[in-house]
């Protein structure tokens, strides 16, 4: 089964995705800050990584950079939820492999539509 983590300070917005992702037949994992998401993705060596741009501990740039730092073996698309339209953050984004950017509010058929067509392509 494919695994995602989602990574929010908020707990309710994260329980909502993970209800959601659920029901379309994902393993969800969630994490309330971007330190408890890196145990977690040692543990769990999710699929994808679901995270929100502003957290407090570690925000997710961070989390993604320390990603790609330390898990270089780890196969997984990064996606970070964001409502800000800051250039700086796009043009981060766009300079990346396996990052992307997806605005709030959230479409949530998005999201999935995002996951499922991530999973094909790498036959997971």
């Amino acid at each position: 089964m494919n695994k995602i983590l989602i990574v929010d300070d908020e707990p309710h917005v994260a329980l909502v995705l993970k209800q959601f992702l659920e029901k379309a037949g994902l393993q969800v994992f969630t994490a309330l800050n971007g330190e408890l998401a890196l145990s977690l993705i040692e543990q769990e060596h999710p699929d994808v990584i679901v995270t929100d741009i502003q957290m407090p501990k570690m925000g997710g740039i961070e989390l993604c950079e320390t990603v790609q730092r330390n898990y270089s073996d780890l196969n997984c698309l990064l996606l970070i939820m964001t409502s800000r339209t800051d250039r700086d953050i796009r043009i981060w984004v766009e300079q990346q492999n396996n990052i992307e950017m997806l605005e709030k509010p959230l479409s949530m058929r998005r999201l999935l539509g995002r996951i499922n067509d991530y999973l094909s392509s790498v036959g997971t």
